[in-house]
């Protein structure tokens, strides 16, 4: 089926090339305007490009100067200081982006509109396996606007755009990039470069390669929290009560990773075809937890030798193989303005290896998505589009802590988004129809039968903004949204060491239903922005994963004492709301400078009814700026305030807030060549303690310390 997919739709795209070249549109630009890697302001992803101001729910774009700066090794890292989104901080090389409090399955991270294949979304000590290096631009849409990518998304997807299958011919013969890092705080060195060759006039062939290494991160503070230490340094047993002055070098965090890519496209005045090949491969280590009591009720006889409180340094060694088809036809008029089609397919897999160098777990997926969007023609104020898209996961475990039999999901979909133009009234529909089979094959080894479950899904958005004055826009938007159960909620039942918990799914879930409601409001003009959207959502049979009592786990454990704690899978109501804004606005005109400040606000509340608040929620933060903007140079400080988090769930542990002080300085030493810059930047000044109150780790391992970090990037 994916023969035929790949072939027949490369046949479509190479003969509408062929056709004669379209004028420009009515706004004025090109085809390509859309593209403009330099745009903040046009959001790309959601099928029908717009602005940032006609979106009806929060919207972040990061590229340019801004990626630069905020480049870490980690997608979550890079993005955690846009508003609304925190990150998982599993140490700091598997960090997932977290969008308004959701995690895991409900946050889709895309490539290019494609998924990342990999199983970031099964555990948190897995990382994405995409490279932020690579990226040229990252957008990042939250609430109901992402549900176009599937009914997972209620949090939003981040997607993350490349330039290996070519979108333009370049001007010049060769186009070279390139961008090198050294970061303080965990003798960071990164190396990235990329080539692109025009052959003709409608060829480009691109290829590009990126090398990562850092060592053990140094945090500047203890390594275990107060609540920890205290524990630590009570228990009466030496090798734990040690641990209480543990600090600086955060034992086994260090990594190493390299990734190569090559791509090729035919560009014409009426689209583009191409194609491109990657492999990425990740050697890192993980952070651990110790077990600072004596839990009499576990049984952790058959620990090795070093490993007698619960910690052990466990490396993963990920790797990917991966190919992309992306095809653009644009089809001279009628009811289609375009054509869009897009593919991958990837081979994943990694090795959790234990401190004795034997590999104690091996994940396998091997993963293929596609997507077809109809681009409709503009009549009058109307504007829309209509697609399908396909996604096969095939899932399986091997090894002492496998956790899910092997398993397979396939989801097939349709969906729409329609928009009418009313001049000062913008109206906007959307829904996706959504078709799932999981199931799983029966294994001995977790004593499960197989499984077979189908979901049916329909979600549904309608809003519509207004222009209340020129500049700014009031919006209200409201969806319903049903999402199937994922593979891992469904059949999970084993020791799961990368969150310390026997892991307990149910296979009679029912979908999860919510009703949610956005309002937005946007503003724009002469040296200001301003942004800002609350949301509420009520969930039924909303999933989520507690402690309880070892009774229900050992019961299909053979009844054999647990390695790890029961964490079970339930469903139940839950209700979650927020806001999130951001600003920035223009102080002063300083000869060839402009002093701009900036400032940006998020917070979420979330309960689960029977359970009372969800577990890992980012508490509320606010985030100052100040910046000096020249042609060359430009200057910035920040301050990042993260407010404690009190309001638990009863399996975790209060978090103390953290004030970052950050400040950087970037300079562009060629007035004829805007593309090659050198940045500098501190970061965490103050050298202060941080947790992130999301994360499984945040007892055991703090957010980075002093950091001094320098960025030389380069473009010909």
């Amino acid at each position: 089926m994916l023969r035929s997919t790949v072939l027949a739709g490369s046949a479509l795209f190479a003969l509408a090339l062929s056709q004669p070249a379209l004028a420009d549109d009515d706004t004025g630009q090109g085809r390509d305007a859309h593209h403009d890697q330099q745009s903040t302001d046009i959001v790309i992803t959601g099928v029908i490009p717009r602005s940032q101001n006609d979106i009806l729910s929060g919207t972040s774009v990061v590229t340019g100067a801004e990626l630069t700066r905020e480049m870490r090794p980690t997608i979550g890292d890079t993005l955690s200081r846009q508003a609304g989104v925190s990150s998982t901080s599993f140490g700091p090389n598997a960090s997932r982006p977290i969008l308004r409090g959701f995690q895991g399955e409900r946050v889709r991270i895309l490539t290019d509109g494609i998924g990342s294949f990999d199983v970031s979304n099964t555990s948190v000590d897995h990382a994405v396996a995409i490279n932020p290096l690579t990226a040229e631009r990252i957008e990042v849409l939250r609430g109901p606007a992402a549900l176009l990518y599937g009914s997972s998304a209620i949090g939003g997807v981040v997607n993350v755009i490349d330039s290996r299958i070519p979108r333009h011919v370049p001007d010049e013969p060769i186009h070279i990039d390139g961008m090198a890092t050294y970061g303080s705080a965990a003798n960071e060195r990164t190396g990235m470069g990329k080539i692109e060759v025009p052959i003709g006039d409608k060829i480009v062939v691109h290829a590009d390669g990126s090398w990562t290494k850092t060592g053990n991160l140094d945090t500047g503070s203890y390594i275990l929290s107060p609540s920890a230490r205290a524990e630590a340094a009570a228990n009466g047993d030496p090798e734990i009560s040690e641990l209480a002055d543990l600090r600086g070098k955060l034992p086994n965090s260090a990594a190493k990773s390299w990734e190569v890519a090559g791509g090729m496209a035919l560009i014409t005045d009426t689209g583009n075809l191409g194609f491109s090949v990657n492999h990425i491969d990740n050697f890192y280590g993980v952070p651990g937890r110790w077990d600072l009591e004596d839990h009499s009720d576990h049984d952790h006889g058959d620990e090795e030798e070093g490993d007698s409180h619960g910690h052990e340094d466990v490396r993963l060694h990920m790797k990917q193989t991966r190919a992309d088809l992306r095809g653009e036809v644009h089809t001279g008029g009628g009811f289609l303005d375009a054509i869009r089609f897009r593919t991958g397919w990837a081979d994943y897999q990694h090795e959790e290896i234990e401190s004795s160098g034997e590999v104690g777990t091996t994940f396998y997926n091997q993963s293929v998505e596609s997507r077809l969007e109809l681009i409709q023609s503009k009549v009058g104020g109307w504007e829309g589009a209509i697609g399908g898209q396909f996604m096969i996961r095939d899932f399986h475990v091997i090894g002492e802590e496998k956790f899910l039999p092997k398993n397979e999901t396939q989801q097939f979909g349709i969906f729409t988004l329609q928009s009418l133009d009313l001049g000062a009234t913008r109206l906007e529909a959307g829904g996706r129809f959504e078709h799932s089979i999981l199931s799983a094959d029966a294994d001995e080894d977790l004593g499960n039968d197989a499984f077979h479950r189908t979901f049916n899904t329909v979600s549904l958005s309608a809003g519509a903004s207004h222009e209340i004055v020129p500049g700014w826009r009031v919006g209200l938007n409201l969806s319903r949204t049903e999402r199937a159960p994922s593979a891992e909620e469904l059949f999970a039942r084993g020791n799961h060491a990368g969150t310390q918990a026997f892991e307990l799914g149910d296979p009679a879930f029912d979908k999860e239903r919510s009703l949610g409601v956005e309002a937005t409001l946007r503003g724009k003009g002469e040296g200001y922005t301003f942004s800002l959207s609350a949301y509420h959502n009520r969930f039924k049979n909303y999933i989520y994963e507690t402690m309880v009592d070892d009774a229900a786990c050992e019961a299909v454990n053979g009844g054999e004492h647990l390695e790890f704690p029961c964490f079970q899978n339930f469903q139940a109501k839950a209700k979650y709301y927020g806001f999130e804004a951001e600003g920035s606005v223009k102080l002063a005109q300083l000869g060839e400078f402009a002093l701009n400040a900036d400032g940006l606000a998020d917070y979420v509340r979330a309960t689960v009814t029977g359970s009372g608040p969800a577990p890992r929620i980012p508490p509320l933060r606010l985030l100052g700026g100040l910046e000096l903007q020249g042609d060359r140079l430009s200057a910035r400080a920040e301050v990042e305030h993260t407010f404690d988090q009190n309001r638990i769930n009863a399996s975790e542990t209060p978090t103390d807030g953290f004030t970052l002080v950050n400040a950087s300085l970037s300079v562009k030493p060629f007035a004829n060549n805007s593309q090659t810059s050198i940045i500098l930047s501190a970061n965490n000044i103050f050298d202060v303690e941080a947790r992130r109150h999301a994360s499984f780790l945040k007892d055991f391992a703090p957010l980075a310390g002093r950091d001094i970090r320098i960025t030389a990037r380069f473009g010909i």
